[in-house]
């Protein structure tokens, strides 16, 4: 028990037993105490001129603000759960908690108040002519009752006793639950809730959830007949509205079985939505945006998996409705529970033949799904929602795994585009790769595809079989020749020469025998080089071809890999070919002086013929000579080199051979830490011992 004395500045803390009570503390102030309320360890204070926070256990206080006795009175009233209310200055009812915060904002009551106290959710302040009562909830003046010489007030478990100069009254509290029906018969629906809210712990959980669903629902219709949809939509969704409930107020849209029974009548005091539709076009599309954006929060919830074919049915005709391609695609090409019987009709009617392959597709219904994209792609639909109708097919095609439906649909998308419509083989994931032998045999019809097809199996899927890198490259001869006529079109047979050089699986004689009788100098070249035949690849590109540039670069390219001996060796079967033609001599100087690193002049001056003069040569010459002292002295360096770095072992292995080192009994190996047991051991530089047989051994 706490008590103040007006004798002293003091607040006391009693242990009250059944015949006796003892003061057990006491906590000084400064001033007089006039009113206090006490919160579990926690005291609240009014002085004379003052209010302050005490802590009975520690005997600690905090002063909070002053205040003016003899223009207010002090009242300090506990509100439970560390919270303590008190009459401040301007008349105003401040909240404060016991750690000295306010979390509430003060609470504008009259003047002259004698007396306050609580009833939750209710505040009760007396005059000395009026009780007024205040909700906690909003702060608002919710009732008045008209007094004479009213004295003071006391709070009870169900109400408030009230003095007067003559009587004592007792008003009672109404409960709860008769409070909020009484608001929801007046169509106070948000206050309903925010007293609901506020006096849940007085109520069981389930009687305060589904009257939260009730009310909450009933104040969305509220709402929504006044066009408040952002808030209507919330109201929805917290009261876990059957969304049914909402699509029954759109005939057009709505779709339902006879299972469903509407529970709700709401409170619709706006017109007819189907009068809107017909009389303001801008106030329907705000109803119609509404309810897209209900059905979309509350679709894939739990709220929503109730109704899922009507709710998804509602939002394909509300799309169609408003015209929303985007939305519209997306709900009908993921998974989805619209019917097709209702939806196909409605989306012909409005010629969205697009989206019915889509709806198709996530049906699972392939066949259909690409007929239906076929017609579009062939003209004898128009749907502009998609740009690229083709694309489409072959990308589903490509993921498809359902074979049978690929192969349906493989000649017309070949016919339609053999190097895109390729991608129906060539981009599937691994797991459902076609045989290759039935997509080759299909694929004869179409040179480009087959083209197409062979290279994805060599470069993509590593394919090693002779007869794949066989008709690739006769595939690319057939194609070479066919672009030989238009110079910009390159690109074929740098592929096939990349490839003649490259590949080690193809059949030489067979892919010669295709090239021979053509103009195809450079790939004959690399055919006859691939046998070893280097000087008749060269003569075909000298002297039928008569193109030095190809010529060299040949020798640049089939060196590659090989040494030295084997460069010189073919530079010089270069050279005299050059010099076997009269009309080759300049070729061969300007051959010397581009190579003299390669080709030795030892070997050069037998072939030269004897009309030659020195001058002609000097520049080969020069350079071959620097290049033959360069490597003199190099290799000169290197022997330097090794003797030095043998010199250096000598002198290591002459200074360890004269070092000394004592081997203990029980000494053990650095890297293994067993005994040196046997007569064989090794000692590194360091001087440490070690196991011959130890794995760092041969690094020591």
């Amino acid at each position: 028990m706490v008590t103040s004395s007006s004798r002293r500045k003091v607040i006391r803390i009693h242990v009250v037993g059944v015949d006796r009570w003892d003061v057990v503390k006491e906590v000084p102030l400064l001033q007089d105490p006039v009113a206090l309320a006490v919160d579990g360890g926690c005291v609240c204070v009014g002085t004379s001129d003052r209010y302050l926070l005490c802590d009975i256990r520690t005997g600690s206080s905090d002063e909070l603000f002053p205040h003016n006795r003899s223009r207010q009175c002090v009242i300090v009233t506990s509100m439970g759960r560390g919270e303590f209310l008190l009459n401040g200055p301007e008349s105003l009812g401040i909240f404060v908690m016991k750690t000295g915060i306010c979390q509430r904002p003060p609470l504008q009551w009259p003047q002259e108040v004698l007396a306050a106290g609580i009833c939750f959710p209710y505040i009760l302040t007396l005059q000395p002519q009026v009780l007024s009562v205040y909700s906690v909830v909003d702060q608002q003046c919710k009732q008045t009752v008209s007094l004479s010489g009213a004295k003071g007030l006391l709070c009870t478990s169900d109400g408030v006793l009230v003095f007067t100069e003559r009587d004592i009254f007792s008003l009672r509290l109404v409960p709860p639950e008769e409070q909020i029906q009484t608001l929801v018969m007046h169509e106070r629906f948000d206050e309903a809730l925010l007293l609901l809210n506020a006096v849940q712990d007085q109520l069981p959980l389930d009687s305060h959830k589904e009257l939260q669903k009730a009310i909450s629902c009933l104040a969305g219709f509220v709402h929504f007949s006044r066009k408040n949809f952002s808030e209507a939509r919330d109201l929805f969704i917290t009261g876990e509205l059957d969304p049914r409930e909402i699509i029954r107020l759109y005939p057009d849209l709505s779709c339902f079985s006879e299972e469903f029974q509407s529970q709700l009548d709401p409170p619709n005091k706006g017109r007819d939505i189907q009068v809107l539709c017909r009389e303001d076009r801008n106030t329907f599309h705000l109803h119609l945006a509404f309810l897209g954006d209900f059905l979309r929060a509350v679709r894939g919830t739990e709220q929503g998996l109730k109704c899922s074919k009507e709710v998804d049915y509602a939002l394909l005709r509300l799309y169609v409705e408003l015209g929303d391609t985007e939305n519209l695609q997306q709900l009908v090409a993921f998974p989805n529970l619209c019917s097709l019987d209702y939806s196909v009709p409605v989306l012909e009617q409005n010629k969205s033949y697009f989206a019915i392959g889509s709806l198709y597709q996530s049906h699972g219904n392939y066949i259909d799904a690409i007929k239906t994209w076929v017609k579009i792609e062939d003209g004898l639909h128009k749907d502009p929602s998609c740009s690229d109708v083709y694309g489409h097919i072959v990308r589903t095609l490509s993921h498809l795994q359902d074979r049978d439906v690929v192969w349906t649909f493989a000649d017309w998308t070949l016919q339609r585009n053999q190097e895109i419509g390729v991608q129906i083989f060539n981009k599937r994931p691994p797991e459902v790769l076609f045989e290759t032998r039935d997509v080759l045999a299909l694929m004869e019809k179409y040179p480009l595809a087959l083209l197409y097809h062979l290279e994805f199996l060599i470069h993509d899927m590593n394919s090693e079989d002779e007869e794949h890198h066989n008709r690739l490259a006769l595939a690319y001869v057939t194609q070479s020749l066919r672009e030989e006529e238009e110079s910009d079109l390159r690109e074929t047979r740098g592929k096939l020469q990349q490839l003649l050089w490259e590949s080690r699986f193809y059949d030489v004689s067979t892919v010669y025998e295709r090239v021979e009788s053509t103009t195809l100098s450079l790939e004959k070249a690399i055919l006859l080089g691939r046998t070893g035949g280097h000087s008749q690849a060269l003569q075909v590109l000298v002297h039928q071809e008569g193109d030095l540039e190809a010529a060299e670069a040949y020798c640049r390219r089939a060196v590659q890999g090989r040494g030295a001996v084997f460069r010189q060796t073919l530079m010089l079967t270069l050279l005299q070919i050059y010099l076997s033609s009269e009309d080759l001599g300049s070729a061969a100087v300007d051959l010397l002086n581009n190579h003299p690193r390669v080709l030795a002049a030892e070997d050069v001056i037998r072939l030269l013929p004897d009309s030659w003069s020195v001058q002609l040569v000097s520049q080969f010459l020069v350079g071959s000579l620097r290049e033959t002292f360069h490597q003199k002295r190099m290799a000169q360096l290197q022997k330097a080199l090794a003797q030095l770095e043998l010199a250096r072992h000598k002198v290591i292995w002459m200074q360890t051979s004269r070092t000394k080192f004592r081997l203990d009994k029980g000494q053990r190996c650095k890297v293994c830490q067993k005994d040196l047991a046997e007569p064989e051991f090794a000692c590194n530089l360091t001087g440490e011992l070690m196991h011959t047989t130890c794995p760092c051994f041969p690094s020591t």
